[in-house]
Order: structure tokens, then C-alpha cells, then sequence
């Protein structure tokens, strides 16, 4: 099963090293949109079929923990797993997304066995599932 994501992050720069490492990491991948803040997040939520989050904390406008908070109180996407993507490694910080409703959390600098690990138990995908002939669907940049 193909999963979509949505990464978000102020930084594009770090936008395509999450998209990268994702596809490296063999985690199978539907569509991949992009966010620059929790802002534009929501809008391509409202807009698009998204079965993952990745998102960084800190980011003008809204931040990440601002979006997880907004989508936990919202009926269409409370459901979505979110994953903190971040270098904001103290446990309070963790344990603020964690409380928040954040599945998971990855600290960088991370690797795609880092993505991997922690996209695939979030989303029941087995080993086997994983996509490892070579195509590299979604995510593209």
C-alpha cells in the first residue's frame, strides 16, 4: 500500500532532504506534497488525500505544534498521524508533541533508516511491504 505525504518545513532545503530520505528509505510513497508552515499545511490538507505528516517544530506563522494541536481538533484530520521531524531533541519538547497528539519524532540529523523505522511502525507497513524494486513513485523533486 502506497502512503501520501504531506513534509512540512519553513526550510525547502530541508523539505527535499525529508522527500529524499524517504524515498531512499524505501518506505512506499503515494503523492508527497509540500508545506512551508502549518498554515499552508491545513490548506493542503483541505485539498488533498493525506495519510502522513511530517512536519518540523519551529516555523513563522504557525508552528508545528500549533498544526498538530489545529489538526487534532479537527473532525477531517484528527485521524492523520503526525511525525515531529525537528532538532528540538529535549524530552519536554517530546514530550509537549507527544501530548499534543504527534505520533512520533524524529530528531535531526536523521538517516532513512531513521524515516523508515519510524514511518513504517506508524503505519502498520511490514518489511515486506516495502517498496524495494528500484522505483522511487512520489516524492519527486
Amino acid at each position: 500500500m502506497a502512503f501520501n505525504v504531506l513534509v512540512v518545513d519553513d526550510s525547502s532545503t530541508m523539505r527535499a532532504v525529508v522527500k529524499k530520505a524517504i524515498k531512499v528509505s524505501g518506505f512506499t510513497v503515494g503523492s508527497c506534497w509540500e508545506a512551508s508552515d502549518g498554515n499552508e499545511a491545513l490548506e493542503v490538507l483541505q485539498e488533498n488525500w493525506v495519510d502522513l505528516v511530517l512536519t518540523d517544530i519551529n516555523m513563522p506563522n504557525m508552528t508545528g505544534l500549533e498544526l498538530v494541536a489545529k489538526m487534532k481538533g479537527n473532525d477531517l484530520f484528527k485521524s492523520i498521524p503526525v511525525v515531529m521531524v525537528t532538532t528540538e531533541g529535549s524530552e519536554t519538547r517530546v514530550r509537549e508533541s507527544m501530548d499534543l497528539g504527534a505520533r512520533g519524532y524524529i530528531r535531526k540529523p536523521f538517516s532513512p533508516e531513521d524515516i523508515k523505522k519510524t514511518l513504517s511502525s506508524i503505519m502498520g507497513e511490514t518489511e515486506n511491504a516495502s517498496r524495494d524494486d528500484g522505483t522511487l513513485e512520489g516524492c519527486d523533486f
